[in-house]
């Protein structure tokens, strides 16, 4: 079940209250049918419809800034291209963040999974937002395959490497955004640590997943929902870690490499 057709997709949403980036109003370059080089076993979308790592343009700019107009005077901390899928799969994403900038003239936020930062057409669209957070939630392929699950011609090596290229020529606000389903063993902790130290992002968001997956395509987790909340549609409870987890980590990441890390509030 989806929840909007063809006929009334709107490629703009909210505005949606992020914990790390406050009041967001939401942009989706990708379109109704939700399609990503991920399909991870969290996604609040649920299971991704079309798996890729090709880009297209799936949104036409004009629609984007035409719905735009609706949410002026655009009173939010940040404007955020994400929504049904990856957002780096647009082909039209540079035009998007430019044409977004000086329409709004708020800062805008991409959220990726990392996989298309080695294509130097991405990075440079990239290189127009004001902030990049870039999913990390796997230190080896194993854990890649198990959590993420990419598409075929996507391993973890490749990520690993277009996320440092990307790092070194980006002069924005770079962010490491990393999901825990279950507690990191020590090796885990300790790659995942030499990692963030030789990248240095700005800042390293870590979460769990507290809100249960949909068991099918919803256009609507684009949106917030509350952990508790009802839903239409069938869901499936996920693995979480306790808060004190997620703060310990962290406090260990932050003494272990200086670099400020949040928590998602439980």
């Amino acid at each position: 079940m989806t929840t909007q057709s063809t006929a009334t997709f709107t490629s703009v949403y909210g505005p949606v209250t992020s914990w790390r980036y406050g009041q967001s109003l939401g942009i989706d370059p990708i379109g109704l049918q939700s399609t990503c080089s991920f399909n991870c076993v969290y996604c609040q979308l649920g299971e991704i419809q079309v798996r890729t790592s090709q880009r297209h343009v799936f949104v036409p700019t004009e629609k984007i800034i035409q719905e735009l107009h609706a949410f002026a005077p655009w009173d939010v901390d940040v404007v955020t291209l994400s929504g049904n899928g990856e957002p780096t799969l647009a082909l039209n994403l540079a035009e998007i963040i430019s044409q977004v900038k000086e329409m709004t003239h708020k800062p805008v936020l991409v959220l990726t999974n990392g996989t298309l930062l080695g294509d130097r057409d991405v990075q440079a669209a990239l290189s127009l937002a004001d902030k990049v957070s870039v999913k990390l939630d796997a230190v080896n392929l194993d854990q890649l395959q198990r959590v993420n699950r990419p598409v075929m011609e996507v391993d973890w090596q490749k990520i690993w490497t277009g996320i440092q290229e990307f790092r070194q020529g980006y002069p924005g606000h770079i962010g490491i955004q990393t999901m825990l389903l279950t507690p990191p063993n020590q090796l885990s902790q300790d790659t995942y640590m030499q990692l963030v130290r030789s990248l240095h992002p700005d800042e390293i968001q870590l979460n769990t997943p507290t809100r249960p997956k949909p068991l099918t395509h919803q256009l609507d987790g684009r949106g917030n929902h509350t952990p508790t909340e009802s839903r239409p549609y069938p869901v499936q409870q996920l693995k979480q870690v306790s808060g004190d987890v997620l703060k310990a980590f962290a406090a260990k990441i932050q003494d272990a490499t200086s670099i400020p890390v949040r928590c998602a509030p439980r």
